[in-house]
């Protein structure tokens, strides 16, 4: 019996993966479904219009936005059970896709940083006459999180990280790179490739139907007519990673923070093109907390041990009892 359980758990896989492998999405994944009602703002920047989407789900009542920034190699839609969450606790929850990202234009030609995406969240926070946010930011939505908090300060009244990436200085320890060496490495992947990358760097080996729910959308944008235009906007979207470091940000930051890490995660941007002589291990997460809480004017780390780069995923419910005490 357990074998045969087992062959009809990986023939499944099989036939999952098959068919995600003929998914078509394109670059503003128009025909993928969000959790909730997707709208867009049009931005002005860089001699540019541009749209940007965003799901503001609204709580009768509630007198409380968060904002949820998400990761790089996702957009707003793996937000929802935590803006569930955050709904059940009395918020209006906003969740913008960043330009470059999701349902968002991906323009050909566009200088990415921090400051700039953080410039166009708080001008849909001012499109949407709200003055005052509790910030979650998740990996690369962390970096923009901070860089956020930083600029607008007296927008945010918390800000919770969650793995973000970028609490260590990468161009101490890496080489810099080209955006062409992004682009490259992005127009060789594979479905099988992206699959595998999340296995082994956020899932611990392992594999389940909701971590491959959460793949479809890249997998059906690699398929599509515009998948060169997709990797161009992902290979630029590196640049402020390197070159925007957070880590002295955290020493000026007054507003309450929360770090939440799964202290698992060896995220480490760069690994593959490390500096002549360095021997600076990336990604060490276990290692974190009490080195940035000390730089915290009013920091706060909780560990989830066993967890990785998406303890909100990996773990919901772990998850769940540790974000429910800081909101």
């Amino acid at each position: 019996m357990k074998s045969i359980l087992i062959f009809t758990g990986v023939l499944l896989s099989l036939v999952s993966c098959s068919s995600s492998n003929k998914l078509t999405y394109n670059a503003n994944l128009d025909n993928y479904p969000y959790p909730h009602k997707v709208e867009k703002i049009e931005l002005n920047t860089q001699k540019q219009k541009l749209k940007m989407a965003y799901m503001y789900i609204r709580k009768d009542g509630a007198q409380k936005t968060a904002v949820l920034l998400h990761g790089k190699n996702f957009s707003g839609y793996y937000w929802n059970d935590v803006a569930n969450l955050l709904l059940n606790k009395g918020y209006n929850v906003l969740i913008p896709d960043q330009i470059g990202f999701g349902k968002s234009d991906k323009p050909e030609h566009y200088q990415y940083s921090f400051a700039g995406l953080a410039l166009n969240t708080k001008t849909l926070l001012e499109h949407l006459k709200i003055k005052n946010i509790t910030l979650v930011g998740h990996s690369m939505g962390g970096m923009l999180a901070t860089h956020f908090t930083k600029i607008y300060p007296t927008t945010v009244d918390k800000l919770i990280l969650i793995n973000p990436i970028g609490l260590e200085d990468y161009l101490q320890y890496t080489q810099f790179k080209d955006t062409e060496f992004f682009y490259k490495s992005e127009m060789a992947k594979t479905p099988e490739k992206i699959r595998e990358y999340q296995k082994k760097n956020y899932y611990d080996g392992k594999w389940s139907p909701k971590y491959e729910e959460l793949i479809q959308t890249g997998i059906g944008q690699l398929n599509s007519s515009d998948w060169s235009r997709v990797a161009w906007n992902n290979a630029l979207t590196y640049g402020p990673i390197f070159s925007e470091p957070v880590v002295d940000d955290f020493r000026v930051i007054k507003n309450p923070v929360t770090l939440i890490l799964g202290t698992r995660d060896r995220t480490g941007p760069g690994r593959g093109f490390m500096k002549k002589g360095i021997k600076h291990e990336l990604g060490q997460y276990q290692l974190f907390g009490k080195k940035i809480t000390k730089l915290l004017r009013n920091g706060k780390y909780i560990e989830l041990k066993g967890l990785g780069h998406m303890p909100q995923i990996e773990d919901f419910n772990r998850f769940k009892i540790v974000f429910l005490k800081e909101i």
